[in-house]
């Protein structure tokens, strides 16, 4: 699974007094019609816990000039999310109250269906409630994947 390369994305949760989020590497389109997509995270962690009892997030699929953001938000010991986007432009979703990155290469709203507990993970398959606007990537926007262990651009 190490050499596996995956795209990268920051995933964040409003959560009353606070906002949550963490890097993810394990999300995935399922369905089209209709849009239905697939993250997985730690059963243990603390945004599974959040996850569980809010049921909305937003995702923001990163660029390869977004290294620094990825890496802020899989820190352990984190801060609140608002305080690791206080720099970047950000708004807060329509459909899930949750913090969206401006300047993302794509945005989604999305709710939980069902969740399955898989191993030492949960994975969760949401419907995509909203395509929040963040601007139109250009044609040679690169995302950031990770592989080996490392973040990486992906040429294209």
């Amino acid at each position: 699974m190490a050499r596996l390369a995956t795209g990268v994305t920051v995933l964040t949760v409003a959560d009353g007094r606070d906002d949550i989020g963490g890097t993810v590497s394990s999300f995935a389109s399922v369905s089209a019609d209709p849009p239905i997509v697939l993250v997985s995270l730690t059963s243990t962690g603390y945004l599974t816990e959040v996850m569980d009892r809010q049921g909305t997030f937003a995702v923001s699929v990163l660029g390869q000039n977004q290294r620094a953001i990825a890496g802020r938000f899989a820190a352990e010991g984190r801060p609140s999310a608002r305080l690791l986007l206080a720099s970047e432009p950000h708004h807060r979703g329509e459909h899930s109250g949750a913090l969206i990155l401006d300047a993302c290469l794509m945005a989604l709203e999305c709710r939980v269906r069902q969740r399955i507990t898989a191993g030492d993970h949960v994975v969760y398959l949401a419907d995509v409630d909203g395509l929040p606007d963040v601007g139109a990537p250009t044609r040679d926007a690169a995302p950031l994947v990770r592989y080996m262990g490392r973040y990486r651009g992906l040429s294209v």
